[in-house]
């Protein structure tokens, strides 16, 4: 019997299958791919439902963004605590079957309110994701959740790289034809689910539900319960800001400063996302058992500041290549401070802890766009006291050495964490 389901049964839950890991590692990953399918063909989407007029198109596809951040900010708690209450098995496949369905109303959309209203149920379902590293908190021994939660983190690293490939090949074929895929593959991982994914969190375990700990604000309450919780949750939300100088100005970073093409960008960004998934998947386990989880987390957070100064200091584009294995290390601080949170919360509020730390997330995704995008801008103009095309990714940097400075605080005032 494996250490898994040995727990399982001391809990009271049913056995859990060694394939219930791997259930949540292709949730996820489906969730990731999803998205990346949509990137190459969702614009080109809503260029045809606005007379092919790009800049109106531009400000559409902005909207829908905000629009999917915003239901991660709202549903995420709401999924989590409904996991606390009714177990984690009913919401993950509940969203899984809607996810598959959403896909099925944004291939067939015949107008543009209809793609948004499918824009919007794809942000509602996709906040399942907290429900899932739940799961895997049920059912990990806390001295291993930060080796687990890194390999389930290499999920997202694959997705991005597999979704805007495939995206892409099947758009060139009918830009419509990637949601019917997408729709495809998260009906059948929801079927496989069906089969092999037992509840991980058992009846006794579970808690009352209320929506005053269901809404956002009532969710992100929990994460000032603690001391180190809160001061977790602080670097968790400037990291998640520093994080989104990538997707935000890294394209127009790399176009302006080192004259790359598309092509350039795009195996660049497939280096990142290699990079990431090796990290995530291999070097997580053995670096945290070396250090220990406090140390791993400030390691990580040093690597993701000195990698952002590489990418912002680097005067030619091959320089800048060094510095995506650094930032990648970055990863190892993700997954020890998901372990560390998690010890400090009790079993029956991990849902909701996951659906907390996702809001966090999709607040900093709404702030860190205008932050990142406003700052390139400026100190690429004529009023700019410096010319720094790499501002955004120094001012990263700096929020990184916040976090440092934050974590060492707040792990070395309080008690060892069991």
């Amino acid at each position: 019997m494996n250490r898994e389901a040995g727990e399982a049964i001391a809990q009271g839950a049913a056995p859990v299958r060694r394939g219930a890991v791997a259930f949540i590692f292709v949730t996820i990953l489906l969730d990731m791919v999803a998205l990346g399918v949509i990137m190459p063909v969702l614009p080109r989407l809503i260029e045809g439902f606005v007379d092919n007029d790009t800049a109106h198109a531009a400000r559409i596809f902005g909207l829908f963004g905000t629009a999917w951040a915003l239901m991660q900010f709202v549903f995420s708690p709401l999924l989590g605590a409904l996991s606390d209450r009714f177990g984690r098995r009913p919401v993950v496949l509940l969203s899984n079957f809607g996810l598959a369905a959403d896909y099925v109303l944004m291939a067939l959309a015949p107008s543009l309110t209809w793609l948004f209203v499918g824009r919007v149920i794809s942000g509602i379902t996709s906040a399942s994701i907290s429900t899932a590293f739940a799961y895997i908190a049920d059912i990990t021994p806390p001295e291993r959740r930060a080796a687990v939660f890194g390999k389930i983190g290499a999920a997202f690293g694959a997705g991005f790289i597999l979704g805007p490939a495939l995206g892409g090949l099947l758009g060139d074929i009918d830009p419509r034809l990637p949601f019917w895929a997408s729709a495809g593959l998260s009906f059948a991982n929801a079927l496989y689910g069906l089969m092999i994914l037992p509840e991980s969190l058992a009846p006794e375990k579970r808690a009352s539900f209320h929506w005053r700990s269901a809404n956002p604000v009532g969710a992100l309450r929990l994460l000032r319960s603690n001391a180190t919780l809160a001061a977790l949750s602080i670097v968790n939300f400037i990291a998640q800001v520093a994080h989104v100088v990538l997707p935000s100005t890294f394209v127009l970073y790399a176009t302006y400063r080192y004259g790359w093409d598309s092509k350039t960008v795009g195996l660049t960004l497939a280096m990142v996302g290699i990079c990431a998934m090796v990290v995530q998947g291999l070097a997580i386990g053995p670096i945290v058992r070396l250090f220990g989880e406090r140390n791993a987390l400030v390691m990580g957070l040093c690597c993701g500041a000195i990698g952002f100064v590489i990418l912002g200091a680097a005067p030619t584009g091959p320089l800048s290549w060094l510095g995506i294995p650094v930032l990648s290390l970055w990863g190892i601080s993700g997954a020890a401070m998901q372990s560390l949170m998690t010890r400090l919360v009790a079993p029956d509020q991990q849902g909701q802890l996951q659906g907390a730390n996702t809001s966090v997330q999709s607040v900093s995704q709404l702030v860190g766009p205008f932050l990142f995008t406003l700052t390139f801008s400026y100190f690429i103009g004529a009023s700019a006291p410096l010319h720094l095309p790499g501002a955004p990714f120094l001012l990263a940097a700096a929020l990184m050495v916040v976090c440092v400075a934050i974590a060492v605080r707040a792990l070395a005032v309080t008690r060892p964490i069991s």
